[in-house]
């Protein structure tokens, strides 16, 4: 670019070339963006002017710079969580469990029938447990907290109402607590244990056992409607304690949160409950591998063994007594426990299982909510939860009694609510990829649901929380996985396309989610090269817009010589200026992702012919942008950036040499040059104090590399270092230390 140099009033002399006029005092110049500052009026569709793109990069982004600001901090905050679930893709989070609890089991003290089936009595069928349920549930039994305070209630009262979630050993307690109190109570022989097949027969007026000096186990189904019946069971509790007193027996009532809440209802007496303690399964493993008094060197080898082959990862992820069952019998008949724990460890498996069980609205929808917003608080996520149900649901006269929590041991056992003492507890699933494989499971396989999902998670994109619109952003990303094409034209094109920045800044961030995968990633380079080489219409600058900031994120920084070239096919319009404002945007974000060497490399290639051409002034105005955005990032930030202070002057050492050039570029002639210099006025006054220590001296050695170059570079900064250190109004004690390092002799 030729310099432009205007001369004092009155002529020219010999010597070094005269310095410029500042351009307020140059009639000549292009009026400076402050001037020309005035709000933007609505989206025009054909070609944006070149006054216009400059005076809205000039004023950051016009009049929606909240919203902007807003979006754009959302965006940050999905960038981060996204960087989590990807590390956290080849491994779990692991929480805590006590290991190996020293208990001791009761074995022993029940006959069986020899392995009868089912027997019709009067009083309802029963059937007896075989031999092998027997020793299976007593032999090496494992001994829950509070143990002992259930079998006394079970003495006292004769019947027990034994709850806690599914796979958390209730059976097997159930039976262990019967052996006893019957062994305690002194049935002949200690008795036989039954299983009563129609739980409800009970509360029928007239009910006796049909067999006599017999524990009876009747095991309620899980869910409102198994445990319906048994709302009466306070009205009917004396007649049916006075008729097992009667014939010397003994009852436990097992289930879920629905059967501890049925029978906790108003009239009649209170009827003796226990709520089950899960056993740690490891403990359950443990002793169904060494049995009892295992020494101590068997137990260290055991555990190492569980750790390496992967099971205790397992096991916390899935902490039912059932699978440790299991995996001790692989253990025992000598198969591959790793491939084993594996399978069973598989989300797929694990997701696909879930929904096969359970299709009611308020556990899909929590499921659902849990998986959009992991790691957020219950209060969040149960209120998400709550609207999304309202969506699958008939609508109700009345507001639900829903309660999530009380039913995350039965329905969700593989969320966790995690307290860390800082605040409220967070929602977690136990494993860190099962949200994203619930999210793709119920998007490909619940067909009728798909419409009104989608309506809930656009809702979401305009939460007042920024973390919620984050996460769901990202859940968009997720479903784009299952199928990109459907996703682009579903919805990613039409939030893309929107005037809102926060729909515009999801479709960024979804579209960097679904980049990140292999398999879909060229498909998202090519639809970003298409919105960014669209035409001049006001929508097609806002695709164009949306691509560079997608670019700027997760994408930008896998893959940022292909950032560049989109913010290329975005910026190359010719006298289409429409797009600038977001292509400096998008390489703000670009430094802000680490990736400064390669943006920079760009600015100075399309900027090389240093003419007035289009391209030129474009590039050169997207740097001076960029020297102006304070780096808003922190300690967790991909670059040891000083928030408050541009990147560019912090990073100074590492590029000095190519931002050297670009600032004397800027410089050079208008109109770029009343921008440099307002910028330049900003780095000596402000950035240079924020910046701390040695940031001022490494200012210097810039200006002075740029007083090196060619042409009247020297003349220009000492010219205007010079009246900076002098102003009346205000004076630069920064710009009078620079003037005279800048002037002072070799």
């Amino acid at each position: 670019m030729s310099e432009e140099v205007t001369a004092p009033s009155g002529g020219t002399k010999p010597g070094p070339e005269p310095a410029p006029k500042p351009p307020e005092a140059d009639p000549d110049a292009k009026a400076s963006p402050e001037s020309e500052r005035r709000g933007a009026g609505p989206e025009q569709d054909g070609p944006v002017s070149e006054s216009d793109a400059l005076r809205s990069l000039a004023e950051g982004s016009g009049t929606d710079d909240p919203e902007r600001s807003e979006a754009q901090r959302a965006g940050a905050i999905a960038d981060l969580i996204a960087q989590r679930l990807s590390a956290d893709a080849s491994g779990t989070r692991i929480g805590t469990l006590a290991l190996f609890n020293d208990t001791v089991s009761f074995g022993g003290g029940f006959h069986t029938d020899g392995g009868r089936g089912a027997t019709r009595h009067g009083s309802g069928s029963v059937s007896a447990l075989t031999s092998a349920e027997l020793t299976d549930h007593t032999e090496l039994f494992v001994q829950p907290d509070g143990y002992d305070s259930a079998l006394a209630a079970l003495c006292e009262r004769r019947l027990l109402v034994l709850t806690g979630r599914s796979g958390s050993g209730r059976e097997a307690t159930a039976v262990n607590l019967l052996a006893e109190a019957l062994v305690l109570g002194g049935a002949e022989g200690g008795g036989i244990c039954h299983r009563l097949l129609d739980p409800a027969a009970v509360l029928t007026p007239g009910w006796e056992p049909p067999v006599g000096n017999s524990g009876y186990l009747a095991l309620v189904e899980d869910g409102p409607a198994g445990a319906r019946d048994f709302t009466a069971l306070p009205r009917r509790l004396h007649a049916v304690v006075a008729a097992l007193r009667a014939h010397g027996c003994h009852l436990v009532l097992t289930g879920g949160q629905d059967l501890a809440v049925a029978v906790r209802g108003d009239g009649g007496e209170s009827v003796a409950e226990h709520v089950l303690t899960p056993v740690d399964p490891l403990a359950v493993l443990e002793r169904r591998v060494l049995g009892h008094g295992a020494t101590p060197e068997a137990r260290t080898r055991l555990r190492a063994e569980l750790a390496a082959g992967g099971v205790v990862d397992t096991l916390r992820e899935m902490p039912a007594a059932r699978h440790a069952a299991r995996l001790a019998a692989d253990i025992a008949a000598g198969r591959d426990v790793p491939a084993a724990a594996a399978a069973l460890r598989d989300p797929s498996d694990q997701v696909r299982a879930w929904f096969d069980r359970h299709r009611n609205p308020e556990a899909v929808a929590f499921a659902l909510a849990a998986a959009v917003l992991e790691d957020s608080g219950y209060l969040t996520v149960a209120e998400a939860a709550v609207k999304l149900r309202a969506a699958l649901a008939t609508p109700e006269p009345a507001p639900p009694d829903v309660r999530f929590r009380d039913r995350l041991g039965d329905e969700q056992q593989w969320i966790r609510l995690d307290a860390d003492g800082f605040g409220p507890p967070r929602v977690r699933f136990r494993n860190a990829m099962l949200g994203q494989v619930v999210l793709v499971y119920a998007w490909t396989g619940l067909d009728g649901w798909r419409e009104p999902l989608l309506a809930w998670l656009r809702r979401l994109l305009d939460h007042s929380d920024l973390e919620v619109r984050a996460r769901a952003a990202i859940a968009a990303g997720v479903l784009a996985w299952a199928d990109h094409h459907y996703a682009v034209h579903r919805f990613l094109t039409r939030w893309a396309a929107e005037t809102s920045w926060p729909l515009r800044q999801a479709a960024a961030t979804a579209l960097g989610v679904a980049g990140s995968r292999e398999e879909s990633a060229e498909a998202v380079w090519e639809l970003l090269h298409g919105w960014a080489r669209g035409g001049s219409s006001a929508r097609q600058r806002r695709l164009a817009g949306t691509a560079a900031n997608a670019v700027g994120g997760l994408l930008g920084r896998a893959a940022p010589e292909r950032a560049v070239a989109v913010l290329h096919d975005a910026l190359d319009r010719d006298d289409d200026w429409g797009t600038l404002p977001s292509v400096a945007w998008g390489g703000v974000h670009l430094l802000h992702q680490g990736q400064a060497g390669t943006l920079l490399d760009a600015y100075l290639k399309w900027s090389e012919p240093q003419d007035l051409s289009p391209m030129v002034v474009k590039s050169l105005s997207a740097f001076l942008f960029a020297t102006t955005r304070p780096y808003e990032g922190g300690a967790d930030g991909p670059v040891a950036g000083v928030p408050g202070v541009p990147l560019l002057l912090s990073g100074l050492p590492a590029h000095r040499r190519a931002v050297g050039e670009l600032w004397a570029r800027s410089l050079a002639r208008r109109p770029m040059q009343d921008t440099a210099l307002l910028a330049l006025r900003d780095w000596i006054d402000v950035y240079a104090e924020e910046g701390g220590p040695g940031t001022l001296d490494a200012l210097g050695g810039l200006l002075r590399d740029i007083a090196r170059k060619p042409g009247s570079h020297r003349e220009r900064l000492a010219w205007w270092l010079n009246k900076w250190a002098h102003e009346r109004d205000r004076p630069s004690r920064n710009a009078a230390l620079l003037h005279r390092r800048l002037t002072a002799p070799a």
